[in-house]
């Protein structure tokens, strides 16, 4: 799909959705270069507001490196990421001065990482690590605090009075729910996600997914998704992108992707051929 037609889709996908014809986030021409080894080139693509992205290929096709360059988390070589930040309109977040990243980090952005110990801090409770993100963002009335650490607990399927628990008393499953928890507590617009569920039982996975499903359409959050697996962006992706060795082949709605693969390489990880 050619920039100019993948463009005008992206605005038809926006007029679907009842956005403005504003995107949320605009890359243009990113690239990270590991010596002479390629780790993503030339990725440009909108998100539009309350619109999920998933991210696909195979281990070292450059959908990990893409995405931390997307989230602040490294430097690209080339390219620009804009983001509709509220005070001061699109803002190229590679270019941003550190403390208004991080603070982009605390409030309109949020990051769930794979293993949720590397998105958690493991040695505080539960309401905790809840709170440190409402803390973050200028909340001090404890009581507060506390009622909605245990509000977001509730809808995240945790117990109330596991509140007081620390993440190490956790199942997976606990453990990565309560990451969400943290991440979206403070009301992000874009939410970054590395194999949300990674490592994860089967049965495990489908509950997370549905909770992610849920949580996503109830914030009208945009999201970009990165993840092995072809089940999760078909639940949870509006649109897909194919990678392979560091370059966008594919893009599209995710069902039209999915059923009818136009690039050689899509139509070997749709049958499974390759190992992802």
């Amino acid at each position: 799909m050619s920039g100019k037609v993948f463009a005008e889709f992206s605005q038809d996908f926006s007029k679907n959705l009842g956005g403005t014809p504003q995107p949320l986030l605009q890359v243009e021409g990113l690239s990270k270069f590991y010596g002479a080894r390629r780790g993503c080139a030339d990725v440009s693509f909108d998100l539009w507001p309350g619109e999920v992205m998933g991210i696909v290929g195979e281990s070292g096709s450059g959908k990990t490196t893409l995405l931390n360059c997307l989230a602040g988390h490294l430097a690209p070589d080339t390219g620009r990421v804009l983001f509709d930040t509220r005070a001061n309109g699109m803002q190229d977040t590679v270019t941003m001065s550190e403390p208004e990243r991080r603070m982009l980090g605390r409030t309109d952005w949020a990051f769930v990482h794979q293993h949720a110990s590397d998105g958690l801090r493991m040695n505080v409770s539960a309401g905790g690590n809840v709170g440190e993100r409402l803390m973050a963002v200028g909340a001090r009335n404890y009581g507060d605090i506390r009622e909605r650490a245990i509000d977001w607990l509730g809808r995240v399927e945790i117990a109330a009075e596991r509140i007081d628990d620390r993440p190490t008393a956790f199942s997976g499953g606990m453990r990565q729910r309560l990451q969400i928890a943290r991440n979206l507590v403070t009301g992000p617009r874009l939410v970054f996600m590395d194999e949300p569920t990674g490592g994860l039982d089967v049965s495990v996975q489908a509950r997370l997914l549905d909770l992610l499903r849920g949580l996503v359409r109830e914030m009208g959050l945009s999201a970009i998704i990165v993840t092995h697996d072809l089940a999760v962006v078909r639940l949870l992706a509006d649109r897909l992108m194919v990678m392979k060795d560091g370059q966008v082949v594919e893009t599209g709605l995710t069902d039209q992707v999915l059923d009818d693969p136009q690039h050689g390489y899509t139509q070997l990880l749709v049958s499974s051929v390759l190992q992802v």
